[in-house]
Parts: C-alpha cells; sequence; structure tokens
C-alpha cells in the first residue's frame, strides 16, 4: 500500500487519504453566476459534491460554489 506524505510531512495510508472529506483544487474556470471565486483561485472543496466531467481527454473537476470550503 502506498503513502502519502501531506504538506505538513505527515504520512497517511491511501485508505486514510481517502477518507479526507475535502479536497485542494485549483479553479481552472468559475461559472458565470459565481462572483467570490476567480480563475487561478486554489480552493478547498467538499468531494462528495464533486462531479468528474472529461473534455478533449482532460478530466475535470465540478463544484457548486457552495461546496468551497476556503479560498487561499
Amino acid at each position: 500500500m502506498e503513502e502519502l506524505k501531506t504538506e505538513s510531512g505527515l504520512l497517511l495510508s491511501q485508505t486514510d487519504a481517502f477518507a479526507f472529506r475535502y479536497k485542494k483544487a485549483t479553479v481552472v474556470k468559475p461559472g458565470t453566476e459565481v462572483n467570490t471565486i476567480k480563475s487561478g483561485d486554489v480552493v478547498y472543496y467538499d468531494k462528495a459534491q464533486a462531479h468528474e466531467v472529461i473534455i478533449n481527454d482532460q478530466s475535470y473537476v465540478v463544484i457548486q460554489e457552495r461546496d468551497v470550503v476556503v479560498v487561499l
């Protein structure tokens, strides 16, 4: 089983890493109704509310603004 090392140096198993509720991502393009988040922002979002789509062989995660927990 592979391990994941966090930015703070903590080693987690894949099972533990999968158990985290939130994921970190960089915003590619916010929707036209989004006012508080812009392209290039780094956000944490609730991964249970995310939907993955593939466009031109590139995978993207689509979320609603309300599922963003923090903008860094």
